[in-house]
């Protein structure tokens, strides 16, 4: 339920309309998809890590983790994907602009044949700046989490 006790209704989105909110491409595009979509309070991306992404090749040879800042990527993609959502028509997409990197954590790697499930949830927003707390946990484990803020421009 949201704030005025109404029941929301979740989406999801798929890669394609992920590719509709947010500039990122492969191999940058770190989120496969985005369910439970609740307005801009909170969503969660899900990325599939398979063995063949190309930071593998270098970190590390033969132990092959996803980079910590990949993830914290990802969280904040996901955040972003929510703040375009609510934008209701716009001519020139505008884009999502990183602002700041707080709280962040790693509790453990994530490798190849893992599934990370980044949950955001809005903590504030005013005018273009969204704020969110984020985590990524794998098999309902905690692998990481922040709080990350962005803002949104206009190109």
């Amino acid at each position: 339920m949201n704030e005025s006790g109404v029941k929301s209704k979740l989406r999801s989105v798929e890669t394609a309309d992920i590719m509709k909110l947010l500039p990122h491409r492969y191999p940058f595009l770190l989120v496969d998809r985005i369910v439970d979509m609740d307005g801009d309070r909170s969503a969660m991306g899900i990325k599939n890590v398979a063995a063949n992404e190309p930071y593998f090749q270098g970190h590390f040879p033969g132990n092959p983790v996803m980079p910590g800042v990949l993830l914290i990527e990802g969280m904040a993609q996901t955040a972003g994907a929510l703040c375009m959502s609510t934008i209701d028509e716009f001519k020139v997409p505008p884009l999502v602009y990183f602002m700041a990197i707080d709280k962040a954590r790693f509790r453990r790697p994530v490798i190849p044949g893992d599934t990370v499930h980044y949950h955001v949830q809005k903590m504030r927003n005013r005018g273009r700046v969204w704020r969110f707390r984020a985590q990524a946990l794998v098999d309902g484990n905690l692998v990481a989490e922040a709080e990350v803020s962005a803002v949104i421009v206009e190109t």
